[in-house]
């Protein structure tokens, strides 16, 4: 695990090479601390967080279910049943709806946003659909099958298959501008990154992501046009949503999983498996630097941020020890603890 020093201590040096700040930037971030351990315990993974702000709602995957949370009182309200493999949850507030990205099950289900009750199932032609996104100007929902390495398209009202995009390896987390132009990161070495036209469904060539190997989490800056990929190596590469470039490199946690950017206080998180959330500072466009490291809790890989408050929703359980290593496993992991699920809460106090 990295510690707060050694992470501040690289993000100097990288800073240095890139012509970045980094005692400006620190200067006004926001102190975040773990404010609450909301234990919900059950059988089950998960994968994505997403929240809904107006609501009050956390949507957090469950493996077989998304259980939906409350997050005032840190209480489990209701669940979608029967999506199997789910990974994703994508909402649409203006037709009311929910859909998830049901792995296993190839299939996305429909349900009604105020009393979660599901409306339908949809099969996808795709395999093993991971990331799910509601693009809000063309009014489709957009699914990035891992397996069959392409995206299904579906319109978000009458739910017709519109066509399948071909991408050039796995994807991963997906973001969109809210005008048309949709983000995918891609899971190779070096990363990729493909943005497709929304309306037309042509795919841009990839995008290279140099210094970026198997990225995963994507934030989107809208108002400025970068793009954050969170990659393996303890980087977040920085990229010109227009133009491709690349504008730099930043040092974050191991093991990233997720990635957002909070446009209200100017900064990009990325929640790393060791149990730290990288805290960078937005200076400007074309400026940033590590602000802060935050001591989560080890596995805490996936996030959801709420904007109106900026706390940050984690998702984790407890670990036991590792077993032993032998030839048909070196390096084993520790196993999860049952029912220790828990939904850790991060902000200012």
């Amino acid at each position: 695990m990295t510690s707060i020093r050694s992470a501040l201590h690289i993000a100097l040096s990288l800073s240095v090479i890139a012509g970045l700040p980094t005692v400006a930037a620190a200067e006004t971030s926001p102190k975040l601390e773990v404010l609450q351990h909301w234990k919900l315990g059950g059988a089950g993974g998960w994968d994505y967080l997403t929240l809904d702000s107006a609501a009050h709602r956390l949507y957090i995957s469950r493996g077989t279910r998304v259980d939906v949370m409350d997050i005032d009182s840190g209480k489990v309200v209701g669940s979608i049943p029967d999506t199997q493999g789910v990974h994703g949850i994508a909402l649409a507030k203006g037709l009311n709806r929910g859909y998830t990205s049901n792995g296993r099950a190839n299939s996305v289900t429909v349900f009604d946003l105020d009393t979660l009750r599901i409306t339908r199932e949809v099969p996808v032609p795709g395999k093993n659909p991971d990331a799910i996104l509601f693009e809000p100007s063309s009014k489709r929902v957009f699914t990035f099958n891992g397996a069959s390495k392409d995206a299904t398209v579906l319109d978000a009202a009458s739910l017709a298959i519109i066509g399948t995009i071909p991408l050039p390896d796995k994807p991963e987390f997906a973001a969109d501008d809210g005008h048309g132009q949709i983000f995918v990161n891609i899971e190779s070495d070096p990363g990729q990154l493909v943005a497709i036209d929304a309306k037309t469904l042509i795919a841009k060539s990839p995008w290279t992501l140099a210094g970026c190997n198997s990225p995963t989490g994507l934030a989107i800056d809208t108002a400025r046009h970068r793009l954050f990929s969170v990659c393996d190596g303890k980087v977040m590469a920085i990229t010109d949503s227009i133009s491709g470039k690349q504008v730099g490199l930043v040092p974050i946690g191991e093991h990233p999983d997720a990635a957002v950017y909070d446009a209200k206080r100017a900064t990009v998180l990325s929640s790393n498996g060791e149990g730290t959330l990288s805290i960078i500072r937005q200076a400007s466009a074309d400026r940033y630097a590590v602000a802060a490291v935050l001591m989560t809790q080890r596995g805490a890989r996936t996030m959801a941020l709420d904007p109106r408050t900026g706390r940050i929703y984690l998702a984790t359980v407890d670990f036991g020890a590792a077993p032993p290593a032998s030839a048909e496993n070196p390096h084993p992991r520790p196993a999860p603890i049952a029912d220790s699920f828990v939904v850790l809460v991060a902000g200012e106090r």
